[in-house]
């Protein structure tokens, strides 16, 4: 019984090198990457004066005293609700841009799309376009290809090596830290975070690549449904560009097409090139012949070879496709010097090519735009947006946490009183130390009193928290002594402004 070798499911990568292209979105794909990279390498040496007390980084994780700063903003670890709605919002916004206009994060503002644009370019200027660069692949490792590859390794081990640096200069203060790392008295935490972001930033942009967005990233499998027909994304126009030629025949077949369109345009009184006949399909690039003829695509693969995830955009939607739009400014360029309309390849729906097969103009761009589903998400984001404002503005400079003593649930004094303890936890958001009064409301009989002080107020430091334990004790033979428990209400005064706030508890009696 004969048996047959399983078929090999994996193949070897093809190395993939993208030629360079210039236009439209070649030139903001390069402005998107200037400022995402500039704000990521400088924004944690932006200064922002906070007081004597407080550091003054603009944008700051502090993990030590468990707070974030983002320049006037300072968001506590009880308030971690603000950074759930920030992720929420980054959520619903990814698939607002998804359902509008396809994956236009990852061809243009993800970090893997930014930081391989940035390899990419070093690597084209030190070993050359396209044709060079393929052509240094296949050579024999000799001098030349060892020195190239060796400059363009270290030039990306520093790209690397600046990306986690900049990394660790979010979590303290920065230019202490870089003393610190160029002297060699950081902490072992910052070499490691440096080192490890460094190899993975050239693995996955030098090296990994294109591999990244197919096979690690999860979002082209999630993206189709934010998508349908109205989305708009990067097509090819097949009824116009097809059936491809190119070279000899190509040129032969045009003229006999022009000719015969020159006559049918004689014949109606006319003289354009561009008139349609009868029996000749129109595409937006005009007239093409049915059968014989060839549409405008004229085969010369610059859209694949453009392409930094090596796809061909004429083979219809694929998974591997960022859109980012480099096809799109490789055709034009071909367009232009053929003499042929641009737009062979371009952003559209499904909806269009409907439309422009039946000879009729695409929908407006408003309309795909604004539709039911991207009006829903822009409504959820900005109620997201909205109820975190709202949150951040009336928020109180203090806040206090009121824990009752529960072992034992209360204590009986010699002269027949019931004391309660509590710890709580009081929290001074100024930058300036403050003195807060404590008290309690509820039972008449309750008196309340501090650990450690005489008085009821107690002095917090500028910006900290700061665990006080307090004692409520009802007199003998009173509701509160003798009950089971009662409703009281703990205040917290800020003497400097005379801000309150307050929790809720309870007291126990000796009836419990």
């Amino acid at each position: 019984m004969s048996s047959t070798e399983p078929e090999n499911l994996y193949a070897a990568r093809e190395p993939i090198f993208p030629r360079r292209v210039k236009g439209n979105f070649r030139r903001f794909k390069w402005v998107i990457m200037a400022i995402t990279l500039g704000i990521y390498y400088l924004a944690p040496w932006i200064r922002w004066d906070r007081g004597p007390e407080l550091p003054d980084q603009a944008i700051l994780v502090d993990l030590a005293n468990r707070r974030f700063f983002f320049f006037w903003i300072e968001i506590w670890p009880h308030e971690f609700y603000f950074i759930a709605g920030l992720l929420i919002m980054a959520g619903l916004g990814l698939f607002l841009f998804t359902s509008a206009l396809g994956r236009v994060w990852c061809g243009y503002t993800c970090p893997q799309t930014v930081w391989t644009d940035l390899f990419i370019l070093t690597e084209r200027w030190i070993e050359g376009d396209r044709n060079a660069r393929v052509r240094l692949w296949k050579a024999p490792w000799d001098a030349r290809k060892w020195r190239l590859r060796i400059t363009k390794w270290v030039i990306w081990a520093f790209i690397g090596l600046a990306t986690g640096g900049a990394w660790v200069f979010y979590f303290t203060d920065a230019p202490t830290l870089l003393v610190d790392l160029v002297t060699l008295n950081a902490h072992p935490v910052a070499y490691t975070t440096m080192a490890i972001l460094t190899f993975t930033t050239v693995l996955f942009g030098g090296f990994a690549r294109e591999q990244v967005c197919i096979y690690m990233c999860p979002w082209p499998r999630i993206q189709a449904a934010m998508m349908d027909e109205d989305t708009l994304t990067i097509a090819y126009r097949e009824w116009r560009g097809e059936p491809r030629g190119k070279g000899k025949r190509r040129r032969e077949i045009a003229e006999a097409a022009e000719a015969v369109t020159y006559a049918a345009g004689e014949k109606h009184g006319g003289t354009s090139p561009r008139l349609p006949m009868p029996g000749l399909p129109t595409g937006v690039g005009g007239a093409i012949p049915a059968k014989e003829g060839y549409g405008d695509c004229i085969d010369c693969n610059a859209c694949v070879n453009v392409c930094p995830t090596g796809i061909d955009i004429r083979d219809g939607q694929q998974m591997a496709c960022i859109t980012c739009g480099l096809c799109i400014d490789a055709c034009n360029e071909v367009m232009d010097k053929i003499g042929k309309p641009r737009g062979l390849i371009d952003y559209m729906a499904l909806t269009d090519e409907t439309r422009e097969r039946a000879g009729q103009p695409p929908k407006p761009v408003i309309k795909h735009i604004l539709r039911p589903r991207t009006i829903l998400y822009t409504t959820l984001w900005t109620l997201v947006g909205v109820g975190l404002l709202v949150a951040l503005f009336i928020r109180s400079d203090i806040d206090v946490t009121v824990a009752p003593v529960r072992n034992p649930l209360y204590v009986t004094l010699s002269d027949g009183s019931i004391r309660n303890a509590y710890d709580v936890r009081l929290l001074n958001k100024h930058g300036e130390e403050r003195a807060f009064r404590i008290s309690t409301t509820g039972d008449e009989s309750l008196v309340l009193s501090l650990e450690g002080t005489d008085g009821d107020t107690v002095t917090v430091p500028a910006d900290s928290t700061m665990l006080q334990r307090v004692y409520i004790v009802a007199a003998p033979e009173s509701d509160a002594a003798e009950g089971g428990r009662t409703d009281i209400r703990i205040w917290v005064e800020d003497l400097a402004n005379s801000e309150r706030a307050h929790k809720d508890s309870t007291f126990h009696g000796s009836g419990e």
